[in-house]
């Protein structure tokens, strides 16, 4: 991939741009940064820290949902 670089999504290999962000990735996969958790390279981010993480090539990244429920 050209002006490119390969991340891990949630295990799967995935082409990402340079420069791209957690936030954009999130944006990109119609995820809504307030019900998830994200963890890079085992470190779990702070929310306020999407914007700013710029993912680099063999970064792995981890979206865990929140989901309510139960009685």
């Amino acid at each position: 991939m050209s002006n490119g670089i390969q991340i891990h999504v949630n295990g799967e290999a995935r082409g990402w741009r340079i420069g791209g962000t957690v936030a954009d990735l999130l944006n990109e996969l119609a995820i809504k940064n307030e019900r998830v958790a994200v963890e890079l390279n085992l470190e779990i981010l702070d929310r306020k820290d999407f914007g700013h993480r710029s993912l680099k090539d063999g970064d792995r990244v981890e979206i865990l949902s929140f989901i309510g429920g139960g009685r």
